[in-house]
């Protein structure tokens, strides 16, 4: 990592873990080059737009010493055997690189490489029928061992019947936490976190040492959606979380899938509604799924040639790419460009170009940028 890219995301982490400091905040300090600066004064921080409240916290806590020189911006991160990811590393997640307002820090315990992988969240009621169980548990199952990574909640009930029954397969499962990476919620999820942690992925963009509060779990359902190239829903109320987090999948241009249920079910009246309103494609199995994403079996292919430490294997000489592959490759020899700028020039719609744009990344052809920028490599 060069040093400019250090340096971003040393301030991005201190003022991620400052109380009361939000995104758009952040978004400020980073429109400002903030990161130039050694020191922090209220005033240096009024003048980019902080409240007076954030600035006095922001100057209090780097007072003693710049935060710049700052080893280790988060002792806590590293005892919970953790890593803090910006936008400025190279494992930050491509799928949420493309959001509106991607996390500025994903706190990471487990297989990282997780996060490049094509991902499909499961999720729906903490309450299920034995049809639900029996649902999650079969889909979850066969996503994984086909080589998809598995996503959800670590809630009781659905979530933790698709992470269960995914964790052993190849594809794995990332469980995404409300809570700080230290901390397991629900409590009588402790023994499944732990195995996430040594066998799969735990991810949370919530600081350590932050109490648990309501408003957590729809920014923990918005980073569900945002890992996953699609998002079905097993069993839920037509107000419940796994609904928030497919109408997150909705906003982010993402598929969303649906297990049907018995129209007499208080638990199937989400997914049925959603398939009813055409808002969600029905499913019975993983078939369904890559019938609609085509492009997923060439990806998971691409990953059989990766090794987890060394790296990408397979000769870029060898690849083949779809003449809409070619396409977009072309354009972006020419100058980097954004998803935005290649819909407009490709002409290609918006949902097939992100899958095209994640495929040639995962090929490595083609690099997301800070800024949700594509370039050609």
């Amino acid at each position: 990592m060069n040093n400019f890219n250090d340096i971003c995301r040393k301030m991005i982490i201190a003022f991620h873990e400052i109380p009361g400091i939000g995104w758009h905040t952040i978004q400020k300090a980073v429109k400002h080059q903030f990161w130039q600066k050694r020191s922090w004064s209220i005033e240096d921080l009024l003048e980019i737009g902080l409240h007076r409240g954030q600035a006095q916290s922001a100057a209090e806590r780097y007072a003693e010493r710049p935060w710049i020189l700052t080893e280790d911006l988060s002792e806590a991160v590293a005892r919970a055997n953790a890593v803090a990811i910006t936008p400025f590393d190279a494992d930050y997640p491509q799928n949420l690189r493309e959001i509106a307002q991607p996390p500025w820090v994903l706190y990471a315990r487990g297989r990282l490489e997780l996060l490049q992988r094509p991902a499909i969240a499961v999720v729906g009621t903490r309450v299920p029928t034995a049809y639900g169980r029996h649902s999650a548990t079969s889909l979850a199952q066969e996503l994984s061992a086909t080589g998809i990574t598995v996503v959800s909640g670590l809630a009781r009930g659905i979530d933790s019947k698709a992470h269960e029954a995914a964790l052993f397969e190849a594809g794995g499962t990332i469980a995404v936490l409300p809570t700080p990476i230290d901390t397991c919620y629900p409590p009588e999820n402790l023994s499944l976190f732990h195995k996430i942690a040594q066998h799969g992925l735990l991810v949370s963009e919530t600081p350590i040492g932050t109490p648990l509060h309501p408003g957590q779990f729809p920014q923990r359902n918005r980073v569900i959606a945002g890992l996953s190239v699609g998002t079905v829903v097993v069993e839920g109320a037509t107000r419940s979380g796994s609904l928030i987090t497919a109408q997150h999948a909705s906003d982010m241009s993402r598929e969303i899938y649906a297990i049907p249920g018995p129209i007499s079910s208080p638990k199937s009246e989400g997914p049925n509604e959603l398939i009813k309103r055409g808002e969600a494609k029905l499913i019975s199995g993983v078939k369904d799924i890559i019938d609609e994403l085509n492009w997923l079996p060439a990806a998971l292919d691409a990953y059989k040639n990766t090794d987890r430490t060394s790296g990408y294997k397979q000769s870029s000489e060898n690849i083949v790419l779809t003449d809409d592959e070619n396409k977009l490759i072309a354009f972006l020899h020419d100058q980097p460009l954004s998803i935005n700028e290649l819909h407009e020039l490709s002409a290609i719609p918006f949902g097939h170009l992100n899958a095209l744009l994640l495929n040639l990344c995962i090929k490595r052809k083609i690099e997301l940028q800070p800024g949700s920028i594509y370039m050609a490599l």
